[in-house]
């Protein structure tokens, strides 16, 4: 099984894009971030047509988070708990079932970027992970498959982008956000792409500015988090960044992890 998350940065403007990849890498299940669409006005026609379920928790203009599927989820939960005020749609919940009569959990979230620091963003975002963290701890207790995908809008390590003197205040690369992401891996989640190599630069976003794409200035802030459940089954994982070089292409490229599930 093929499991990829993506931020879209725009779900109409890259419809052309997404109909592509799909065709191309033909993942099972896909996490999508900034959709910038409500769930309405969400292109479902397009994409149910390459054999995709569709499930969306849309805000108009900004956020949005949507799985695509080949099999249909067995339950889905919009949201993540823990704050009743909140109204940003940036976490989605799916289960699929699995062979020997096993369940996945899949979690699409946008974390909040957080800039500028020392404002009200900032605290929003470190309050967002504290509620991600209790809620992952939750999770990871019934001992199930759980992977936690989507765009952290965290740099975990130095050799995680091009030139970590340019990020240093920036709410992304901060100490206090890069220890919230370690609590994650404290609670015995996995990322998938350095489990599988050390190697630098291994980037998912280059900006539109200043020819960061040409000069390769990325940084890698798109992640898949595995519970010991998923860890376990996963072959490989990759970055597809050849997309970032297509025709009006989202700033971040595709993240992926494939499984061996089979009973």
């Amino acid at each position: 099984m093929k499991i990829a998350t993506w931020n879209i940065n725009g779900v109409k403007a890259r419809i052309d894009n997404l109909t592509q990849w799909l065709k191309d890498s033909d993942p099972d299940i896909v996490c999508l971030q900034e959709i910038k669409s409500v769930d309405e006005g969400f292109p479902r026609l397009e994409i149910e047509a390459l054999g995709y379920h569709v499930e969306t928790h849309g805000q108009k203009g900004f956020n949005g988070v949507a799985i695509l599927s080949k099999s249909k989820p067995d339950d889905v939960t919009r949201g993540l708990p823990g704050d009743p005020l909140d109204e940003q749609s940036r976490f989605i919940e799916a289960v699929f079932s699995l062979p020997g009569n096993r369940v996945a959990r899949i979690c699409c979230l946008y974390l909040p970027n957080g800039n500028p620091i020392g404002t009200e963003k900032y605290s929003y975002k470190l309050a967002w992970m504290e509620r991600l963290q209790k809620f992952a701890a939750q999770r990871l207790s019934y001992e199930e498959v759980f992977i936690l995908a989507g765009d952290y809008n965290v740099i975990p390590e130095p050799h995680d982008c091009f030139d970590p003197r340019v990020w240093e205040n920036d709410a992304l690369f901060l100490p206090q956000t890069r220890e919230a992401f370690r609590r994650f891996e404290g609670l015995g989640l996995t990322d998938a792409i350095r489990a599988t190599t050390d190697a630098a630069p291994l980037y998912s976003f280059w900006d539109y500015q200043a020819g960061a794409w040409q000069k390769n200035n990325g940084i890698r802030i798109d992640h898949l988090m595995l519970s010991p459940e998923a860890a376990d089954r996963m072959t490989s994982a990759g970055i597809e960044k050849h997309v970032r070089a297509w025709e009006k292409p989202s700033d971040h490229v595709p993240v992926v992890a494939y499984f061996d599930f089979a009973a």
